[in-house]
C-alpha cells in the first residue's frame, strides 16, 4: 500500500490538503515555494493566485466538512492550466511551467506504476 503525505496550503482565509505520495509531497512543497519566489516578477494582467504550503503530515482526519483533500495529481494539473493561460512577455515563464510539468510527469509515472500494482 502507497505512503501519502498531506500538504496543508493556505489562500486567503481557507484552507486544503493535497494528497501525495510521500516520496514527492517536499516537491510540491519546494515547487510551491519557488513559485511564490518568482511570481512577483511577471507583468502579465492575469497572474494565478497561488496559495501557501504550511505544512505537511502523514494522516488527516478532516473534522470540518468544508476542507476538502485533493488529488495530488488533479492539483498539478490544474497549476499547470493556470500558468499556461498566463500572457507573460518579460519574464521566462517557461522555467517555472518547466517545474510544473516535471513534476506533473512524475506523478503520472507514479499513479501509472501504483494502478498496475493495483491489478495484480
Amino acid at each position: 500500500m502507497a505512503t501519502m503525505r498531506y500538504v496543508l496550503l493556505k489562500q486567503n482565509e481557507s484552507i486544503f490538503f493535497v494528497e501525495m505520495p510521500s516520496s514527492h509531497a517536499y516537491q510540491l512543497s519546494a515547487l510551491n515555494l519557488r513559485l511564490h519566489k518568482e511570481i512577483d516578477k511577471l507583468t502579465a494582467e492575469h497572474i494565478p493566485s497561488l496559495p501557501y504550503a504550511v505544512a505537511e503530515c502523514n494522516d488527516v482526519e478532516l473534522h470540518d466538512s468544508s476542507l476538502e483533500i485533493i488529488n495530488g495529481l488533479d492539483y498539478i494539473n490544474s497549476l499547470e492550466q493556470d500558468f499556461v493561460r498566463v500572457q507573460e512577455n518579460s519574464y521566462p515563464l517557461i522555467s517555472l511551467l518547466t517545474e510544473i510539468r516535471a513534476l506533473q510527469a512524475q506523478l503520472e509515472q507514479w499513479y501509472e506504476e501504483y494502478e498496475e500494482e493495483q491489478t495484480i
